[in-house]
């Protein structure tokens, strides 16, 4: 008879028994079984929805611009609206699972993110697309948490880690694959499709989770919703993100929402610091090595998301690349996270993480700084491959070491909380950086549409990017230590994720 899986913790859960109504309806589902495939397939399809649309649409922001009018500040918001609502609720999203059931939330999570994304492909203007991204990012933080809490509280405990890595595994190959098929989509039949693409697959998504999915919830797990925290983080987010990207103009209202910012921020920590239940307990960076390693999440992090966010322009507005050939070109740093995370991983387990820190990040800058030799008629073999390969290579060594020193440097059983807090600030960082970095490059609103004007920016951002990288193997030489032996080691072995690191859940059965 096969053992009851004890239930699982989405990134926000601490530990807390499940009582007998709450278990799944179909416990201890092994992967081989039917059941135990359509979970797969319906966990990966969902994650790879909000996968897809973190990394597709840096390739389609030309087109973007050209088509709806829009400025350079209009496809910086297109970018960071998503990454808003996602970062400033993806911890509130499992939340939001344990109490009223993970499947549940997860299909509404679908189905609000094939409405947005309808909203995106049909939007007229760019005030509508940006209002429709936010959008979307509300449905990312439901689904995104919720694939990964759904495989936990299933599968079999024997099995669990499997699919785990499964799901990981087929998530890096959506984000790897995502510039490709997003350039193909704005070479072909438009951008617009880049975003009608996610409702067939949430038609296909929502059936199968409906029917085959088993439901699980914990309502113990919480006595309350950290609403107030979430909104306070998140206004925190925007009003600062509002005011790096309309610096340019130097108005009051920019001064205005920069102090509310960091009014908000404040009001957040107070928050929390004073809540029973918050949704970012403070006392996790009690931790100096949890701190520390979040300090240099927010460095390469910060780094990755303004360099995809400027290459895939760069590649097009200035080497001349169509979208197409501009999404093909980014593929060799996914594709090497995805051959090589899990040795990775395992080579930070017997020498410690302390260099894979270090030197991972020095190598994501010299990548950085070999795209300068990326300008007007660029070779790909000469130019371009060179300094992905480096950059991805540098990805590869740290990366996966960053999330095991995370799960490590707390007590297991805030091992999921530990992973949300820094997954939300990697997608923070990001934010940060695609707001920011146009502004200390010097870009002007209309930059994107004058290749030598684009060129000149991008190589004074590049080196801003490296300088970040540098930081951040700094930080972690002199602070990043051995963890202990006994410490808990990731299950999301193997990815090719770009824009944040993956989520680990909490116990495991």
């Amino acid at each position: 008879m096969a053992a009851t899986p004890q239930d699982p913790e989405s990134p926000r859960s601490p530990q807390s028994p499940q009582s007998p109504q709450e278990k799944p309806a179909e416990p201890g589902v092994r992967i081989s079984s039917p059941t135990g495939k359509w979970i797969l397939l319906t966990t990966v399809l969902g994650s790879s929805m909000a996968m897809l649309d973190s990394t597709v649409v840096n390739v389609a922001l030309p087109r973007i611009g050209r088509d709806l009018d829009a400025d350079l500040a209009a496809l910086q918001w297109t970018v960071n609206a998503y990454t808003l609502t996602l970062a400033g609720l993806i911890l509130l999203g499992g939340s939001l699972g344990d109490r009223f059931g993970r499947r549940k939330v997860f299909v509404i999570g679908v189905v609000w993110f094939a409405a947005a994304s309808l909203l995106c492909g049909i939007a007229p203007s760019g005030g509508v697309l940006i209002a429709a991204r936010a959008l979307q990012g509300v449905g990312g933080a439901l689904l995104t948490p919720g694939s990964l809490a759904l495989i936990q509280a299933s599968f079999h405990p024997d099995d669990r880690a499997r699919a785990v890595g499964l799901w990981s595994g087929f998530g890096g190959v959506g984000a790897a694959i995502g510039p490709f098929v997003g350039g193909w989509l704005v070479d072909g039949p438009g951008w617009r499709w880049v975003f009608l693409l996610n409702i067939p697959v949430a038609l296909l998504c929502a059936p199968i989770a409906l029917r085959h999915v088993p439901e699980s919830k914990d309502s113990r797990t919480h006595r309350g919703f950290d609403v107030l925290g979430a909104a306070l983080g998140a206004l925190s987010l925007a009003f600062v993100t509002y005011a790096l990207i309309e610096a340019r103009s130097g108005s009051v209202l920019v001064w205005v929402t920069a102090v509310a910012g960091v009014a908000a921020g404040v009001a957040f920590v107070y928050v929390e610091r004073g809540r029973s239940d918050p949704m970012m307990p403070l006392d996790i960076f009690a931790s100096h090595q949890f701190t520390a390693v979040n300090a240099v999440t927010l460095c390469v992090y910060a780094a990755f998301s303004g360099f995809f966010f400027l290459a895939a322009l760069q590649l097009q507005v200035v080497a001349g690349y169509s979208a197409l050939a501009a999404g093909t070109a980014l593929l060799p740093t996914t594709a090497l996270m995805l051959l090589f995370s899990a040795r990775s991983g395992e080579l930070a387990q017997r020498i410690g993480p302390r260099i894979p820190l270090t030197v991972g990040p020095l190598l994501c800058a010299a990548g950085m700084l070999l795209m300068l030799r990326v300008g007007e008629d660029a070779s790909y073999v000469a130019d371009v491959l060179p300094a992905l390969l480096v950059l991805g290579l540098g990805m590869v060594t740290l990366v996966a070491p960053l999330t095991a020193t995370v799960l490590a440097s707390v007590d297991t059983g805030r091992a999921g909380l530990a992973s949300g807090i820094n997954n939300a600030a990697a997608r923070a960082a990001g934010l940060i950086a695609v707001a920011a970095l146009p502004l200390l490059a010097g870009m002007g609103a209309e930059a994107y549409r004058s290749a030598d004007a684009f060129d000149a920016a991008f190589r004074r951002a590049m080196p801003l990017c490296a300088g970040v990288l540098v930081l951040g193997a700094i930080v972690a030489f002199a602070t990043v230590r051995r963890p202990a032996p006994d410490c808990r080691r990731p299950e999301c072995r193997t990815h090719g994720w770009v824009t944040a690191p993956p989520l680990e859940t909490g116990k495991r059965g």
